[in-house]
C-alpha cells in the first residue's frame, strides 16, 4: 500500500498544476482591472502601469503563469493586492474556521444519515421507510442557503435562543454546521438505504441468521461492514461539498472564513488571494480522496488483495519480458 500511496500522491501534482492553470485561464476572461480596484479610478495609467509591471500582469498570461508556478513550488503564494499580506498568513488564519465547519457538518450528516438510513432499510416497505425516503427526498430538493434563512428566522429571530451570526463559540456553530449538515444527511440518507438493502438478503446474512447470531451482531459485522463502501465514497464527495458550501453559509452567517475572504477577492480581483484559496481547497480534496481509497483496503480485503495482485501481476509480466529479450 505504500506504492499505490506514493503514486497517488505524485498524481495529485498534474490535478493541481490544472487546477492553477485553469484559474489563470478564468482569470484572463475575468472583467474589471485589478490596478484599477486598487489605486482607483482617479490614479494615472503611468501609476496604474508601474502597479501591474509590479505584480506582472503586463507579462502575457503563459509568462504569469510560468512566473506564479515558480515562485509556488519554493513556497511563496504571493502577496493579496488588497491588503499586501502575505497570502499564505492570511489563509492560515482563516482556514481553521472553514474546516471547523466542514468537519462538523459532515459529522451532522454521518450521524443523521447513516442513522436513519439503516432505519429506513431494516424497515423496508412500512411507515419507517416511507418516512425516512419522505425526509431524504425533501431534503436533497431544499436549498442550503433557503434553509438557513429558515433556521435563522426560527432560532435566532422568533425563539432567540441562538445567535445570528458569527463564529466565536459552540452556541455560534449551531446554525450554520445544521444548515449544511442536516440537509447532506439527506443525500447520505437514500445512499445508505439502498446499499444496506443491496447485502440485506445476501447468503451471508441468511447463513449467520441460521446459525442463531443475534441481529444487532448481524447488522454490525456482515450488513455495514459490507454496505460501507458505497458510503465511505459519499462521506468523501460531501466533505469536499462542504468546504465549497461554507463559502455561502459564511456569507450568511458573517463568518469569517475562507469562504467569506474569496467572496472578497473575487469583488476586488485580488488574484494571489484566490489562487491560493483555490489551491488549498483542491489540495484538501485530492488529500481527503486518498484517504477514501485507503480506507477502502481496511474495510474491504478484497481490495487489498486485488491490489496486490496487480502487483505481482506486473512483476511476473516485467520478469517475463525481460527473459525474452535476453
Amino acid at each position: 500500500m505504500l506504492r499505490y500511496t506514493l503514486r497517488r500522491l505524485l498524481l495529485m501534482i498534474p490535478v493541481l498544476i490544472g487546477v492553477t492553470f485553469l484559474i489563470f485561464l478564468l482569470q484572463s476572461f475575468t472583467p474589471g482591472d485589478p490596478a484599477s480596484l486598487v489605486l482607483g479610478n482617479d490614479a494615472e495609467e503611468e501609476e496604474k502601469y508601474e502597479w501591474r509591471e509590479k505584480y506582472d500582469l503586463n507579462d502575457p498570461l503563459i509568462v504569469q503563469y510560468v512566473k506564479y508556478m515558480s515562485r509556488v513550488v519554493r513556497g511563496d503564494f504571493g502577496v493579496s493586492y488588497r491588503t499586501n499580506k502575505n497570502v499564505t498568513l492570511t489563509i492560515l488564519e482563516r482556514w481553521p474556521t472553514t474546516f471547523l465547519v466542514a468537519v462538523l457538518s459532515v459529522s451532522i450528516s454521518v450521524f443523521l444519515g447513516m442513522m436513519l438510513g439503516i432505519i429506513a432499510a431494516l424497515n423496508r416497505n412500512n411507515w419507517v421507510d416511507s418516512f425516512a425516503r419522505f425526509l431524504g427526498m425533501l431534503g436533497v430538493s431544499m436549498p442550503n442557503f433557503w434553509f438557513a434563512l429558515l433556521l435563522i428566522m426560527t432560532f435566532a429571530l422568533k425563539l432567540k435562543i441562538l445567535p445570528v451570526s458569527g463564529f466565536y463559540g459552540p452556541e455560534y456553530w449551531i446554525l450554520p454546521t445544521a444548515s449544511l449538515g442536516i440537509l447532506g444527511a439527506a443525500g447520505l440518507l437514500r445512499i445508505t438505504r439502498s446499499s444496506v438493502l443491496d447485502c440485506i438478503n445476501a447468503d451471508y446474512v441468511r447463513t449467520a441468521r441460521s446459525k442463531g447470531q443475534k441481529e444487532g451482531k448481524i447488522v454490525m459485522h456482515h450488513i455495514l461492514r459490507n454496505a460501507l463502501i458505497p458510503i465511505v465514497t459519499s462521506i468523501g464527495g460531501y466533505i469536499a461539498a462542504a468546504l465549497g458550501g461554507t463559502i455561502i453559509m459564511e456569507q450568511i452567517f458573517a463568518i469569517s472564513g475562507l469562504g467569506k475572504m474569496m467572496i472578497t477577492a473575487i469583488n476586488t480581483s485580488d488574484y494571489p488571494l484566490l489562487r491560493g484559496s483555490v489551491l488549498l481547497i483542491a489540495t484538501t480534496t485530492s488529500v481527503i480522496n486518498l484517504i477514501v481509497d485507503l480506507i477502502y483496503a481496511q474495510i474491504d480485503p478484497r481490495v487489498k488483495a486485488a491490489f496486490k495482485n496487480s502487483i505481482k501481476v506486473r512483476r511476473l509480466s516485467e520478469k517475463a519480458a525481460s527473459a525474452s529479450e535476453s
